[in-house]
């Protein structure tokens, strides 16, 4: 993804979008909250999507991150590897 500024935007029907500043293109990312939603946040929705953006975007470092290291990994023998405990 380029390093363009990115706006999230509450469309008329109550959806939020992550788009290109300007509104250049097809929308990022779209959320769409259902009325039980909407009714619990609470009027708090573009917080809410943007915590939900935010939390996707480290996500998705963290998973790059970890293909990074995975491949670093293979060229380790198998022995010299640490031992990694997943709950």
């Amino acid at each position: 993804m380029s390093s363009s500024l990115l706006e999230i935007v509450e469309l008329a029907n109550g959806d939020f979008v992550l788009q290109r500043a300007g509104g250049e293109g097809e929308p990022l990312v779209n959320i769409h909250f259902s009325e039980e939603s909407r009714a619990y946040i609470a009027g708090a929705g573009i917080e809410v999507a943007r915590v939900m953006i935010q939390a996707g975007i480290q996500a998705v470092a963290q998973l790059n991150e970890e293909q990074l290291q995975g491949a670093a990994d293979e060229s380790i023998d198998a022995s010299e590897r640490p031992k990694r405990l997943l709950h």
